[in-house]
């Protein structure tokens, strides 16, 4: 947990896309200070035409190397957050050639109550985690 969801344009190889797994990972280890081992992260491939994303009025320009995430986490702070934001950008940046204009990111906060790591049980509940 965090859970992360990468919609992207498909064609990357999967050393590419290790790569950009591994960028947005060491920006979440950084500034949401989880462990290393607490790696969540979903890719779904869209061809172009199937992943629109805009500019929301602000005259950011997009390639077919955009990056739409989503962060499925608990609540954390808003430094934290825009501390993860630039890292992501960052770390996509000098490791993946991604320029930050093609990166929008969303944040989904929920409780402790919404996680269940396997067996049947809220492992934050209970006090396994």
């Amino acid at each position: 947990m965090p859970v992360l969801r990468f919609d992207l344009v498909g064609g990357r190889s999967p050393e590419e896309l290790q790569v950009l797994l591994d960028a947005a990972h060491d920006a979440m280890l950084e500034a949401f200070q989880v462990t290393p081992g607490d790696r969540y992260q979903i890719v779904h491939e869209h061809p172009a035409a199937h992943l629109v994303v805009e500019d929301t009025g602000l005259g950011i320009p997009r390639t077919d190397k955009r990056v739409v995430l989503q962060v499925t986490t608990r609540p954390r702070s808003r430094e934290m957050k825009e501390t993860f934001y630039r890292l992501l950008c960052e770390n996509l940046q000098a490791r993946c050639g991604i320029s930050p204009t093609d990166v929008v990111v969303s944040m989904v906060s929920n409780t402790d109550d919404d996680w269940s790591f396997g067996h049947g049980r809220a492992q934050f509940l209970t006090g396994e985690l």
